[in-house]
This record gives C-alpha cells, structure tokens and sequence, in this order.
C-alpha cells in the first residue's frame, strides 16, 4: 500500500496519477484514515472484534461480477462522496485506489491497495474509489451491522451533513 498526491492531469481514472509527491502513513493517520498494509485474515479479524464489527461480505468489482451494471458502479465508486459510516474494506485480489479529500481540501490523496491491505476510511470523509487498469478487485466489506453502502455525493447539502462536521471537528483536534 502506498499513498501519494494525485497529479490532477485527465486521463483514465484507473492510470495510477502519481504526482510523484509521497504521503506517509502518519499522513493519513491525521485525516483518520487508518491503513494496514499486508496483514493477513487473523490480523482482520482481530480488527474487526476491536471495532465492533460483526457482518461483512464480498464483493467483486469488475466486468464478470457486475455485469451489466459495471459501467454504472464504477462511475458511482468514483464520484466525490461521504458515508456516515466508517468504510472498511480488506483487499482480497486485484488492485484499485481509494481517493480521500487532503486537510487543505483541494488535493486527493490517492491510496494504491492490494491483496493483504486493509483501509479504513473514516465516516463524514469524501472520497472515491477507482479499480486500477487491471479492471479487477475482490474485497471484504466490513460492517457493525446489516451490510449498507449508502453514498451521499458531495453537496451543499452533503457539506452541511452532521457526520461531515464531526468528521471536520475532529481534525482541527
């Protein structure tokens, strides 16, 4: 796993878009997003029983798992939005990027995953999600409850959503 400034150039979204400028883990850290790279299904687990996670499922992000409505979920993964929910993901196959909004808001900070990584990405954060040019990935969603995947795309409404501003406060912390 390694995270980066996206270069902001057009292109395709599955390019890698690496402004050669490298963001540490620590980085993310301040933003609450919280990485894991290269654990394996106990290390998970173990996570998982420390957050209060108790369902999960897969999911399988490409051409043959979607179908039909690939082309529709891959443009809705990557459109700019917030969960009011931590999302969870543990990277099973394949490879993709998550995109979380940096503090200054203007840059994305692109987060390459791959098998063995977990990224959680904090409730109330906007971000994305792209699969990389292999058109592929498999992953676990974790979930403290029923399985929900609820996006809201960025607003002024969304802006005002009180899980953003929690999200805000607690990075001025």
């Amino acid at each position: 796993m390694r995270a980066y400034i996206y270069d902001g150039q057009p292109g395709d979204q599955r390019a890698p878009h690496d402004s050669g400028k490298p963001v540490s883990l620590e980085d993310l850290e301040r933003l609450h997003v919280k990485a894991f790279p290269g654990i394996d299904l106990a290390k998970v687990e173990e996570i998982a029983k420390e957050r209060g996670y108790k369902n999960r499922d897969e999911i399988n992000v490409s051409k043959a798992g979607l179908g039909d409505i690939y082309e529709e979920k891959i443009k809705g993964f990557f459109r700019e939005h917030l969960h009011e929910d931590e999302e969870i993901r543990y990277i099973k196959d394949g490879r993709g990027y998550f995109d979380v909004r940096a503090q200054d808001e203007k840059d994305w900070i692109r987060i390459a995953v791959e098998p063995q990584d977990l990224l959680i990405v904090p409730a109330g954060i906007y971000h994305r999600f792209t699969l990389d040019e292999g058109d592929y990935v498999k992953a676990m969603r974790l979930f403290q409850d029923e399985p929900k995947w609820v996006p809201h795309d960025k607003s002024d409404e969304t802006d005002k959503n009180p899980h953003r501003a929690q999200f805000l406060q607690s990075i001025k912390a």
